[in-house]
């Protein structure tokens, strides 16, 4: 299954009634915290919801989209929903589109409520940037609130409306909340300033004016909200690995005045501590990276996925570019001249043309990920195309 080509969301509903249904015992719980584990709560995804999918060559933006569609799956067979699960989504987003202009206006209004329509609708709310390029030096990814569209979806099929004043109320409450748990800071790391421009790129409504703490409180009566806002708050708390006095009488707060367990809470900072620490060295949020190195991570890591998604079919195009094979094998044992890398770049990219999920590298700056193509190229060619290739069985004799 590719999420990023026509037609996966189809292909993951297959596979995902391929296996065992979920118990009707899991419950909203087992599922938060599933999903949590995930990263879709912490805005990084790692793997998919119930692992039913094989996230092996998944790009993070990949994830992302099949664990949204997981969750909003797991909530329509929750609640029993007898409406067509896809017609109920693009349903909910055609209603949240109401009140957000120009939200999905590159859809074709036309377009019927399809498989088609729901991946364009993902596209247009999970999406970073249309720039690959662009998308590489950003800092930041900008999905940390998705759960939010979660939450509305469950109030959907629940009541069957979603309104304008729930969705900002909603937002309302939780940028109040957060603020107000970074305004105990008095100096503001690096974690910290970063962690402010992730929420508020997140947010869908802007510039409004800020509530006060104790007038939203009233808006939060949902479990899973109540639970939401306790792990985004314990994200701003993790800046130095620990929960100090200030910080600590601030939750205890919060889960007085949402009534949740002490229990709860220390799960929660529990939860985070072990989420950031596991994957400290590839969340960007915790890195110190110059946007050089970023771009240089970011890059290597989706050109590796997309060689491997790919492989089968670039060695066969490669196999009937016999200049090309030429050109490829000697620049293992001489540097080429200028004349013979533009030939390589030429002649690559003609072959990405026939490769739809290699298309990226046509954007304007895709030439830039080229050298990143050709460093992998020698892991699906022919063992006679290196010469100093060692196969592992031969490194144990």
């Amino acid at each position: 299954m590719n999420p990023s080509a026509k037609g996966w969301i189809k292909k993951l509903l297959a596979q995902y009634h391929a296996h065992i249904a979920q118990p009707t015992s899991y419950s909203l719980g087992e599922f938060y915290n599933d999903l949590k584990s995930c990263g879709f709560i912490y805005g990084t995804n790692f793997r998919t919801l119930f692992d039913k999918i094989d996230a092996t060559d998944l790009t993070d933006e990949e994830l992302c989209k099949v664990n949204m569609i997981l969750s909003f799956l797991f909530i329509h067979e929750k609640y029993n929903s007898e409406k067509d699960f896809v017609e109920s989504v693009t349903s909910f987003y055609n209603l949240i589109d109401v009140y957000k202009s120009s939200f999905f206006e590159e859809l074709f209004l036309g377009k019927k409520k399809s498989y088609d329509l729901l991946e364009s609708m993902l596209n247009k709310r999970i999406a970073i940037d249309d720039n690959v390029i662009t998308k590489n030096f950003n800092y930041f990814i900008t999905n940390t609130l998705l759960f939010v569209d979660v939450l509305a979806y469950e109030k959907y099929i629940q009541t069957g409306e979603v309104t304008d004043l729930y969705l900002r109320n909603l937002e309302a409450t939780i940028e109040t909340i957060i603020f107000a748990a970074l305004d105990l800071k008095k100096e503001k790391t690096t974690y910290d300033e970063s962690l402010i421009k992730l929420f508020e790129a997140s947010f869908r409504y802007h510039n409004r004016t800020r509530l006060a703490y104790e007038d939203v409180l009233h808006f939060v009566t949902n479990p899973l909200t109540k639970n939401y806002i306790i792990d985004l708050v314990c994200m701003t708390f993790w800046t130095d690995k620990m929960i100090d006095n200030q910080e600590r009488d601030f939750l205890n707060r919060l889960g007085k005045d949402l009534k949740i367990p002490n229990e709860t809470l220390l799960k929660a900072t529990d939860d985070i501590h072990l989420f950031y620490t596991e994957h400290k060295d590839d969340i960007a949020l915790l890195k110190s990276r110059n946007m050089v190195q970023s771009f240089y991570e970011n890059s290597s890591n989706m050109v590796t996925k997309l060689i491997n998604r790919n492989k089968k079919r670039l060695a066969t195009e490669l196999y009937e570019s016999k200049e090309l094979m030429i050109l490829l094998t000697q620049s293992t044992t001489r540097s080429l001249t200028d004349e013979e890398q533009k030939r390589i770049k030429d002649q690559l990219l003609d072959i990405f043309k026939s490769i739809p999920s290699l298309a990226i590298f046509m954007l304007p700056g895709g030439m830039l990920l080229l050298p990143f193509v050709i460093k992998y190229i020698p892991n699906i060619l022919p063992s006679a195309f290196d010469d100093n290739r060692v196969d592992d069985d031969q490194l144990d004799r």
